[in-house]
């Protein structure tokens, strides 16, 4: 097991990473297929949106389920671990948002 010299350390080491943050977001939105994340995530490439989702399912943060009706297909939904990073996920949204209104920053239409 890692040692850490802060809380923080830990946290970054989890979710740290540009995509791995955007995805755990959206996902926070509630449960969505792999072409529904790559459309809200458009700047991602497939390759790494599949690694991604696999690296936070290997971290617990991300569930995989297959469903069989009415159609086979798989959704991404945050774990129950995940769903603890619901309040952290709102607070950077919230930062993010208030930023953008002071400064200007142009944040695009979200789905």
């Amino acid at each position: 097991m890692r040692s850490y010299h802060c809380p923080v350390e830990l946290t970054l080491d989890v979710v740290g990473g540009r995509w791995r943050v955007l995805i755990l977001a959206r996902l926070k939105q509630g449960p969505l297929r792999y072409g529904q994340l790559k459309r809200l995530i458009p700047d991602i490439s497939e390759k790494m949106l599949t690694q991604r989702l696999r690296e936070l399912e290997a971290d617990g943060l991300v569930r995989r389920d297959l469903a069989t009706e009415p159609e086979l297909r798989t959704d991404y939904r945050l774990s129950p671990e995940g769903e603890t990073l619901a309040p952290v996920l709102q607070s950077l949204y919230d930062w993010g948002q208030a930023r953008a209104d002071r400064t200007g920053a142009v944040i695009g239409p979200q789905p």
